[in-house]
């Protein structure tokens, strides 16, 4: 989970600049000390016809309780997880505490492939590239091995699944102040809706994971036309313990910052994922994760078996 929390910062859109705070500085510069505000109003209707349905569109969509933008976008998102019939192609990059690491990845039937091509930043060493080869080739030679491997895959979907579906509930919603509500600034900004949300006091855990939730707080943006999540800020405001702190207890401070972007034909992506939270496990000592995920480049390709893309993959040069 990432540092310095600040969630004021407006999120990003394929590298878009900062969006700044909505505000209705603007209808008041219009106004003299002598218009009243509803005159004021009316005044800038007139000038603006396209003000008014603007207006009464923001106005229809800030009548719905934000609970239901964030129950929209939780639906949403099961396709981003689980993405049924929609395969891509893309770079990940990822860091983390076993270093720095770029793979090209190929997303099939059976599951998702991914061949190392760079290594902290450099191109990977003749020994390097002849292991990976040699673990991508056991893959083909086993298909038993390969499908215990997208398992474990399925199961961390799975986990996370069920936790975007709880997050609506276990949540208490309400729009953000200060910020975008649907109408950008300039033609280039996206209309966007912005929710906060803290932990319903009233809401009982019905997991041992999902007690996770019950220290989590943050701002997420959602785009209101495909009800798609943007970006989402997060921080682990207090010490959560999971199964009474047996299993795990994490400590507070912790950071999550995620932005999704369209991929192309219907398809979005986790485009940047950071991470960064203390935990103790199993009473042992305490561990400090930290990871951050890249996704770019991504191509629409066709269904094919799991072999194949691997022979794709080794049929592309690796970077110089």
């Amino acid at each position: 989970m990432k540092p310095t929390r600040d969630l004021n910062t407006q999120p990003e859109r394929h590298k878009a600049k900062r969006e700044p705070p909505f505000s209705e500085h603007g209808w008041q510069a219009r106004a003299t000390s002598a218009i009243t505000l509803a005159g004021a109003f009316c005044w800038v209707l007139a000038l603006n016809p396209g003000a008014k349905s603007q207006e009464a569109s923001t106005a229809a969509a800030l009548s719905r309780p934000a609970k239901s933008w964030a129950a929209d976008c939780a639906k949403k998102e099961e396709s981003v997880i689980q993405h049924p019939g929609s395969y891509l192609r893309y770079r990940l990059h990822e860091v983390n505490q076993k270093g720095d690491m770029l793979r090209d990845q190929i997303e099939t039937p059976q599951g998702t492939v991914a061949r190392l091509i760079e290594r902290s930043g450099r191109p990977l060493t003749a020994e390097e590239d002849a292991a990976e080869r040699s673990r991508l080739n056991a893959m083909i030679a086993s298909p038993g091995d390969f499908a215990r491997h997208v398992r474990r895959d399925d199961e961390g979907k799975k986990s996370a699944l069920d936790m975007l579906r709880m997050m609506p509930d276990a949540m208490v919603w309400s729009y953000a102040p200060g910020q975008p509500q649907l109408a950008g600034h300039r033609a280039d900004e996206p209309a966007l809706i912005v929710l906060d949300f803290k932990p319903d006091p009233k809401w009982s855990a019905p997991s041992m994971e999902s007690e996770l939730l019950t220290g989590l707080e943050g701002r997420i943006w959602i785009e209101p036309r495909t009800a798609r999540l943007v970006r989402m800020q997060a921080d682990i405001f207090k010490a959560v313990n999971v199964g009474w702190g047996f299993v795990a207890h994490v400590y507070p401070g912790g950071k999550v910052t995620l932005d999704q972007t369209s991929a192309g034909e219907g398809r979005w992506m986790v485009r940047h994922f950071d991470e960064q939270f203390t935990l103790r496990a199993l009473l042992v000592k305490s561990v400090r994760q930290q990871t951050t995920t890249d996704t770019s480049d991504y191509q629409t390709v066709t269904a094919m078996p799991y072999q194949k893309a691997i022979q794709m993959l080794f049929a592309t040069p690796l970077p110089h």
